[in-house]
């Protein structure tokens, strides 16, 4: 069965929006939990935009599904990681300025820098998982890290499904290619002995030809259930990404 994380990371947003103490992640994680979600993922930024140090720490007291924290392979992020020791850490790329995450972390170009996080984060009993594009060499190299899964990006496919109307009829040629792109990278993995995930720009109307791929056994959404959330609930949009995703 796909298994849903759900990305809290925008209910922090809203929080800190004001500097007060709602609404609270951990308020929205056990709703995930109880409306369905197999984890809770969250970022942990180096600007602390969203989410804090001190939610981290409240997260890992009460999720009793699956915490999944996503950070940079910096030292202060994996000195953090090593002390509340979330279920899974996973490495992402960052830059300071950027709305959200742009891209798949390269592995290929970081290899030392990624070997020395993941390192010493298994040290400390994590387990780790890298956020990468749909790339056959950062596959590659990211299975020689010893490390057990891999989250493919699925940034390009969502931004081409972005356009509405006739606008997507017409790129549905690339959005096809993109999806084979996707199929084989998610089979690479698979056959290099990772599991796979995926994840980014994932929504209700998109994730379908996605959740279809059989190698890939997890999702990572946030932001469209949290968006949907703010009209119909978080337990109800919850429940309908789950649907989304397995009766796909």
């Amino acid at each position: 069965m796909k298994r849903l994380n759900v990305n809290i990371d925008h209910i922090a947003t809203i929080r800190q929006a004001r500097r007060t103490n709602e609404p609270n992640p951990v308020s929205a994680a056990v709703i995930c939990e109880l409306a369905g979600a197999d984890g809770i993922t969250t970022h942990l930024r180096s600007d602390r935009r969203h989410i804090q140090d001190y939610d981290l720490i409240a997260l890992k007291q009460v999720v009793v599904t699956h915490l999944n924290v996503e950070m940079a392979a910096t030292e202060e992020m994996v000195e953090i990681a090593s002390r509340v020791k979330p279920d899974v850490v996973t490495l992402v790329p960052e830059r300071p300025q950027e709305v959200t995450t742009e891209g798949g972390l390269d592995v290929v170009a970081n290899f030392k820098e990624v070997k020395k996080a993941v390192d010493a984060l298994r040290t400390n009993g994590i387990f780790v998982s890298l956020f990468i594009d749909p790339d056959l060499k950062q596959i590659k190299a990211s299975a020689k890290l010893n490390i057990f899964q891999v989250e493919l990006c699925t940034a390009s496919y969502a931004h081409l499904c972005e356009e509405p109307g006739s606008a997507t009829v017409r790129k549905i040629k690339e959005i096809n290619a993109e999806v084979e792109r996707i199929k084989k990278a998610a089979r690479t993995a698979t056959q290099a002995k990772l599991n796979v995930a995926a994840g980014h720009g994932l929504t209700y109307r998109n994730v379908a030809p996605i959740a279809r791929i059989p190698e890939i056994e997890e999702f990572n959404i946030g932001h469209n259930i949290i968006a949907r959330a703010a009209l119909v609930g978080l337990d109800r949009a919850v429940r309908e990404m789950l649907t989304a995703i397995r009766i796909a």
